[in-house]
């Protein structure tokens, strides 16, 4: 079936994207308070898409086993709060298999948990796998958040999941991650680029236009986001390794994501120019001064 005739039997899905540490999180919890909408943690088994070969049972529990050990070290099924024999059941009512409807069982799952019609998803590094998504789910929107480089830098050096310390490393990360994603989405009808910056201090017309380009109503409840957060982030379980030693409590993820609780502050826009020393400063636009300059930001 062509994919223009698939994409008009499901609704338009956003997927958030973008460089770590770029404000997805927030837009994640602006969009999930949509009476609408539904948006879990990050996933990453989307990823998982060209690999997951085979037909009929075999396939089903292949996808199945997949699905729910992803990422392998640090598995993330328990923050979605699905029973997974539930979510084999959804699994084998889908005759015949295929792994497009896997994944669309797993979200109207997840969905369905909050009694809504439609779900979406936000996981970053999704940037560098545009492509095999849309193959795979046609009517993927992908919503682009991009941040002042410098900035994403100074907020994601000490978490967990960073490339590095090195400002060299931080700023080639970011610009692999931009770039990536613009490469595969620009030109394309279903890729839209939205400024972190403008979602933090004009947040009710980006979200009027994220709206309009995943074809949803636009709802005031949205911009009190905040309000809903401390619930929603409870999803968000420790993490342990495969030796059962722990890699990340639960408060401790809780932290990282702690600003989403509370109204947008301006004061994270440009942060770097208090924070970021004059070395620093230089030496990530000796890496990635180039695309700094292409989006418009100061250099």
């Amino acid at each position: 079936m062509p994919s223009s005739e698939i994409e008009s039997q499901f609704a338009p899905m956003p997927i958030i994207v973008g460089s770590p540490r770029s404000g997805t999180t927030m837009l994640r919890l602006m969009l999930d308070s949509h009476p609408e909408l539904a948006i879990p943690p990050e996933t990453g088994f989307l990823a998982l898409a060209p690999k997951l070969r085979g037909t009929g049972d075999k396939l089903r529990e292949k996808f199945f086993r997949a699905v729910i050990n992803h990422p392998r070290t640090i598995p993330a099924w328990p923050d979605f709060d699905l029973p997974e024999n539930a979510f084999w059941a959804a699994l084998t009512d889908i005759v015949p298999f295929t792994v497009p409807e896997g994944f669309r069982a797993f979200y109207r799952l997840y969905a369905q948990r909050f009694g809504k019609s439609r779900w979406g998803d936000k996981t970053p590094l999704y940037c560098l796998e545009l492509d095999a998504i849309r193959r795979v789910l046609p009517e993927a929107r992908f919503i682009h958040l991009i941040r002042d480089g410098r900035d994403t830098a100074l907020s994601l050096r000490g978490m967990w999941f960073s490339p590095g310390w090195e400002i060299e490393t931080q700023a080639a990360y970011w610009r692999k991650c931009i770039l990536s994603a613009r490469r595969a989405g620009r030109g394309r009808p279903d890729y839209l680029e939205v400024r972190y910056e403008d979602l933090i201090l004009s947040t009710r017309l980006a979200l009027e236009r994220i709206c309009a380009f995943v074809g949803l109503s636009y709802e005031d409840v949205m911009l009190s986001y905040y309000t809903r957060a401390p619930e929603r982030l409870r999803e968000h379980k420790g993490r342990s390794r495969p030796d059962g030693t722990t890699l990340l409590t639960r408060e401790q993820r809780f932290s990282q994501q702690k600003r989403t609780t509370e109204p947008p502050d301006p004061a994270c826009v440009l942060a770097w120019k208090r924070s970021m020393v004059t070395d620093e400063r230089r030496r990530f636009q000796l890496v990635a001064g180039d695309l700094l300059k292409d989006l418009g930001y100061e250099v």
